[in-house]
């Protein structure tokens, strides 16, 4: 048997030195490594997700890494930075897919709240996730409304000072677990995206309910969730009514490029950990990484991993820097990234042998873990649709 590569310490900083960074985000790097060298993401139990996640978002609101993706309950959205959000995904997802997840929620279950709550709900809610005493979720999606968001069915109604919300949600992150949902329900106003609006539901507000917990392949806390005659004061209502689609949209141009940096960080373990195995895995004579097979798929890997990493810090830093809008840029940096990275940790696999698909070695968790990447916050078919629309805009 030949023997296991090196143990990895942490992903490498090349692209640090790139002028898209500034000290703070470098700064913030510091700590992030700082974070994961403490022994914090050694001891997450993928076979109890709910447990490990609430445990992750505790540590992370201690050691004040949720800050980056959610805003004091005084500030909105708009002070968050792309860049640190982005760098904070691209880390914890280089050493753990759930790490990358329960950070990453933390934002996007918050986004629509921080972007157009009102200020009371903004500080009702957003001190407690940004420590971590809380978790967040975002309700989107629907049997029969997942990329055709038009197509949603769950309603809300408004009766006096409250509305009543009728209808379920499928396929959402941290559902189950939750104390917090931004949900997503039509109101009316217009046909279409233009008659659905953005609320705050309670995991203990009467009439609503956990349907069933979704398992999937890279295991994380997922349900279909119900609300029958859930009502809730008007005053969680976020934005104006029929604003909902479009806040939801905001909230996704925020986050989207970071799923294009949780894409590079499961790429980059995975060529970290092909450079490791190249170097010591014995064969024919000689080590894997001296054929020349071998040094074109790792030249491949490499430089497909810095050209989508060039994208998605370009969404970002257009965001930050030139606080223009990076809908097309976002998509972009989405799609190259999640597809590149599929393609890279396809290739790990293959490079690793009967090693690679083996349960419980890194590549085969990697394997399992991007696949979803391509699919949610807009499928790859989808990204492509919005580049294109914003071409023909221009």
């Amino acid at each position: 048997m030949s023997a296991r590569a090196p143990t990895l310490a942490g992903p490498t900083r090349d692209h640090l030195d790139w002028p898209f960074f500034a000290p703070e985000q470098r700064a913030y790097v510091e700590k992030l490594d700082a974070f994961a060298a403490s022994g914090a993401l050694a001891g997450i139990d993928h076979h109890d997700v709910d447990t490990s996640c609430r445990a992750l978002v505790r540590q992370l609101g201690a050691a004040g890494l949720l800050a980056a993706a959610v805003p004091e309950g005084d500030a909105t959205a708009e002070t968050l930075q792309s860049r640190a959000i982005c760098l904070a995904r691209e880390t914890l997802a280089w050493h753990d897919g759930l790490a990358d997840f329960a950070f990453a929620m933390q934002g996007l279950g918050t986004g629509a709240i921080a972007l157009s709550g009102a200020p009371d709900l903004r500080r009702a809610v957003l001190p407690k996730v940004r420590s971590g005493q809380w978790l967040a979720a975002f309700a989107l999606s629907e049997q029969e409304a997942g990329s055709d968001v038009a197509a949603m069915a769950c309603a809300a109604r408004a009766e006096g000072e409250h509305y009543v919300l009728d209808g379920e949600k499928t396929w959402i992150s941290n559902g189950g677990i939750a104390d917090v949902y931004t949900v997503f329900a039509r109101t009316g106003e217009a046909p279409g995206t233009r008659g659905i609006s953005a609320f705050v539901v309670f995991a203990d507000d009467p009439g609503f309910s956990i349907v069933r917990r979704i398992e999937v392949m890279a295991p994380h806390p997922l349900a279909t969730i119900r609300f029958e005659n859930c009502r809730i004061p008007a005053s969680r209502r976020l934005g104006a009514p029929g604003e909902g689609f479009k806040i939801a949209m905001r909230t996704l141009d925020i986050f989207r490029a970071s799923v294009a940096a949780a894409a590079l960080g499961f790429a980059r373990r995975a060529l970290d950990e092909s450079i490791a195995h190249a170097k010591s895995r014995r064969m024919f004579g000689a080590t894997l990484g001296d054929l020349q097979l071998t040094q074109a798929a790792l030249g491949d890997m490499a430089t497909g991993i810095d050209g989508a990493a060039l994208l998605t810090y370009r969404a970002a830093w257009r965001r930050d820097v030139q606080k223009l809008p990076t809908t097309r840029e976002a998509a972009m940096a989405k799609m190259t990234a999640t597809e590149t990275a599929q393609q890279v940790i396809d290739r790990a696999v293959q490079m690793f042998g009967g090693r690679g698909v083996t349960c419980g070695e890194i590549t085969e968790r990697l394997y399992r873990e991007i696949r979803a990447l391509r699919i949610y916050e807009g499928a790859t078919e989808v990204q492509k649709l919005i580049v294109a629309r914003e071409l023909l805009k221009g």
